[in-house]
């Protein structure tokens, strides 16, 4: 039986349109959102406990680390871990505010390099990591062929429908096709009419696109997530330039796309927890995401301090990475040592400390590796004409001969001189005539 995450593979400024309520912050290097980085680390634990305790991999004895459906061991808490697989949604939201964030004032090109070194790094160690745990213990999951694992390192598994190394990849390949969209915006130059505009014609795309279901158009445009991504950059702007009704509208319309999102994603669900699923404790859940991000966008979190957070942010992505084939591997071999509840405290302390290992270790070595390499790269890229230059060598031989001079005698002959005339004339009026 597929898992849940596997199921949700569903088939420069210019002036604002309206004057904000406050005028924009001012540009430059601005404090670092604590506040964002406790979002962060809110949403992965969400999806670890619901991986944890709402679900364990299967209802089925083979496929459960619990080697039984979470609700019979968990029949209290299941109710609620069930549904907070939401924490996904809040990721999505987040993602759509900070790559706005983050892209304004960017070229393409560092756009592109700043992606490459956030996401690679801890993904590639994740990748041989999660499989090298696969190899050696395939209670839960089983590994994949060596060619499908070497094929999950450029995190293109998904088009070239081969299976991940993780379920939880599946959201890797969502957020890629945003930035590969807003990669538009950031080629044209990121401005607020620009995000509004993009916004405005992603969410009338979305909806075109899912009422006729084109195959091609859907996979890209992704009417089933777009919503979340597009609130994002939408209380992004909230935040920079101050609330308008346009913005409010669209956040309003996000928020009505999101909620026919994870309805049908409940109703989807209820075959692999293997019980009924209702549908409103995932929109109340998904509606505390928006308001969350809302929250931050509109100042109301600016008491949130402390240096922990940061710290707790940085460890989001590679506990995101590590956490559901690993976990449940653990919670396997360990099931007959202890209790449910402290199994679960002590996979989930295991995996904090090893996304901790691979944030001081992995990710940020590798990343300022790779950052280097790529700054390289693109100004040797810069440094290429965009034009090709002709070899003046090449110039030189392919003029043809000069012609050569008429003999000073013929040109005192009359008769001579009205023939070249002549000749003159006549290889004008054949001269093809070249626009200024």
């Amino acid at each position: 039986m597929p898992t849940p995450t596997l199921l949700r593979r569903r088939a420069g400024s210019a002036p604002r349109p309206s004057q904000p309520s406050q005028p924009p912050r001012p540009a430059g290097r601005r404090p670092r959102l604590v506040a964002l980085d406790g979002l962060r680390i809110v949403a992965a634990l969400l999806v670890v406990f619901h991986h944890y305790v709402g679900y364990g991999g299967g209802p089925d004895r083979g496929e459960s680390a619990w080697t039984k459906p979470a609700w019979v061991v968990f029949p209290t808490a299941e109710r609620f871990a069930a549904y907070t697989w939401t924490g996904v949604e809040l990721f999505f939201v987040i993602s759509g505010f900070v790559i706005c964030m983050s892209s304004w004032g960017r070229s393409l090109g560092d756009f592109f390099k700043s992606r490459v070194v956030r996401l690679y790094p801890a993904y590639w160690f994740a990748v041989l990591l999660t499989t090298a745990v696969l190899v050696l213990w395939p209670i839960v999951r089983h590994p994949l062929d060596p060619q499908d694992v070497l094929l999950n390192l450029t995190m293109l598994q998904e088009p070239f429908k081969v299976g991940s190394v993780d379920a939880v990849y599946w959201t890797l390949w969502v957020e890629m096709r945003f930035y590969l969209l807003f990669a538009l915006v950031v080629w044209k130059g990121v401005t607020y009419r620009r995000v509004v505009a993009f916004c405005l014609l992603w969410s009338v795309a979305s909806v075109l696109v899912a009422a006729d279901r084109a195959p091609f158009p859907d996979y890209l445009l992704m009417p089933e997530y777009s919503g979340y991504f597009i609130a994002g950059m939408a209380m992004y702007l909230m935040y920079r330039f101050g609330p308008t009704l346009l913005l409010w509208g669209i956040v309003a319309v996000s928020w009505l796309f999101s909620v026919h999102d994870v309805s049908v994603y409940s109703e989807n669900l209820s075959g692999s927890l293997g019980r009924p699923m209702s549908a409103w404790p995932a929109v109340v859940l998904m509606t505390l995401a928006y308001l969350a991000v809302l929250a931050l966008a509109l100042g109301r979190l600016s008491w949130v301090r402390g240096r922990w957070l940061t710290t707790a942010g940085a460890l989001t992505y590679p506990l995101y990475l590590l956490h559901e084939h690993i976990g449940w591997t653990g919670i396997r071999l360990l099931r007959h040592h202890l209790a449910p509840w402290p199994l679960v405290g002590v996979m989930t302390a295991g995996m904090l400390l090893a996304a901790w290992l691979v944030h001081r270790f992995v990710e940020r070595p590798l990343s300022a590796l790779l950052s280097r390499g790529m700054t390289r790269a693109l100004a040797a890229l810069r440094e290429h004409p965009a034009e090709p230059v002709a070899d003046p060598g090449a110039a030189r031989t392919a003029l043809p001969a000069p012609a050569q001079l008429p003999d000073p005698a013929r040109l005192t002959d009359p008769a001579r001189l009205t023939d070249q005339v002549q000749l003159t004339d006549q290889a004008t009026a054949e001269r093809p005539v070249l626009r200024p």
